[in-house]
């Protein structure tokens, strides 16, 4: 008879496997991964993972499309076949086996990872992996470090190329870290592994394999651009035409917006960009739109994203509320700018799902009215942010008082 219930899922063939493999090859996969290799009708990987098991494989190979298929039509197309995936050290670490999850179900799945480059690496550095900022750079923007450059941090990041560790090398000296220590680790698991170190102000590292793990030990001047951990950035750090949320209201602005991990933003009437960069510097899975008129105030925006480590906050060119229509649901909107224009705060409210919140800020009476009368509507929090910074006057000190802001803040029931 056949099996039923939960005992039915234990017995069903998994038709997918996907096995991790190092640059030793054949000689580093156990008895299993070897078996199923070798028993696999269909074998998937990149042109230098079907070489190194060209000896072992019979099933027809087929090396990876060019542009590569997020979309994994060619597995999915053989689905019930005995198919076969080659993925370099651990395939869900920064790996394709993370493609195939989102098109493949768990149970129709047997995997056997590989030590992943990571681990490699810290085993060769005897450094401990829990203390040591892990980074994937293959085909992303170098900008990504920047964020993790603070004194007497260890980074390792997986690179492209071999012209990545140079790059980062001269990104890291013009930012003021050019005293740290850069060890590059190519071929980790090959025969052809090799360790060469070199501060990052003098490098002169040569003909280095394309695969690589650059491991970091960040060193900096006093000077160094160091982003700190907590909201409200200097204000030095952005570029800005004094269209931009000032460091006290900022921190005041994040705080109520309440970030939380892997939710969207709407920056409406961005500025400099300050609120969505720091939305996302929060976490690395935090995203961001902001939505700005003036096309000089958009280029400065993806500036001063690239700058602070968020290269991927989205920008679109446009007036609200016209430029909100299609845009992803947000989790939180911000409204800094342009609030007052008709059906702007409106469009917001309605763009919002139930548990998404709205802060937006005023400093013109027309914009304190409207926030006015939302709370008297609606509920929520008014809070009047004041802030004085001393300056001189004449040889002594004295309060000069900036604009008041009017904040509004609202969860949508």
């Amino acid at each position: 008879m056949p099996a039923e219930g939960p005992r039915a899922a234990v017995l069903t063939p998994k038709w997918l496997t996907i096995i991790g493999i190092g640059e030793d090859g054949v000689a580093g996969l156990g008895d299993e991964a070897k078996q199923l290799i070798a028993g696999a009708e269909f074998v998937f990987g990149g042109k230098r993972h079907l070489a190194l098991v060209a000896s072992l494989a019979k099933g027809e190979a087929r090396a990876w499309p060019t542009p590569f298929d997020a979309e994994m039509r060619d597995v999915q197309a053989l689905s019930g076949r005995r198919v076969c995936v080659l993925a370099s050290g651990d395939p869900f670490y920064h790996g394709v086996g993370v493609t195939l999850a989102r098109k493949v179900a768990a149970e129709d799945m047997r995997v056997i990872p590989a030590p992943s480059a990571f681990s490699l690496a810290a085993s060769r550095l005897g450094w401990a992996l829990q203390d040591v900022e892990t980074i994937s750079l293959h085909g992303r923007p170098l900008d990504l470090i920047r964020p993790l450059l603070h004194p007497c941090t260890r980074i390792l990041a997986l690179t492209s190329d071999s012209d990545a560790p140079e790059a980062i090398a001269r990104l890291m000296t013009e930012l003021g870290f050019g005293a740290s220590r850069l060890t590059v680790l190519e071929a980790l698991g090959g025969q052809n592994e090799r360790l060469r170190s070199a501060n990052a102000g003098a490098f002169d590292l040569e003909k280095i394999n394309p695969l690589n793990v650059l491991a970091i030990e960040v060193d900096s001047t006093p000077q160094a651009r160091v982003l700190p951990l907590t909201s409200g950035l200097a204000d030095h750090l952005f570029e800005h035409d004094g269209q931009i949320t000032k460091r006290e209201v900022r921190t005041v602005t994040l705080s109520a917006l309440a970030p939380r991990r892997g939710e969207l933003l709407w920056d409406i009437g961005a500025g400099s960009g300050s609120i969505g960069v720091e939305w996302m510097l929060a976490h690395p899975s935090m995203r961001a739109i902001a939505v700005e008129a003036d096309p000089a105030r958009a280029a400065r925006i993806r500036h001063n994203a690239a700058a602070c480590g968020v290269p991927g906050l989205a920008v679109v060119e446009g007036s609200a509320p016209q430029a909100l229509a299609g845009l992803e649901t947000p989790a939180a909107i911000f409204i800094g700018g342009g609030g007052s224009d008709a059906g702007v705060l409106e469009r917001a409210i309605d763009a919002l799902p139930a548990g998404g919140r709205l802060v937006a800020n005023a400093v013109t009476l027309e914009m304190e009215a409207l926030l006015l009368s939302r709370h008297a509507a609606l509920g929520g929090e008014l809070t009047r942010i004041a802030i004085s910074r001393a300056s001189p006057v004449g040889s002594m000190q004295a309060w000069r008082p900036a604009m008041p802001v009017t904040q509004w803040s609202w969860v949508k029931p």
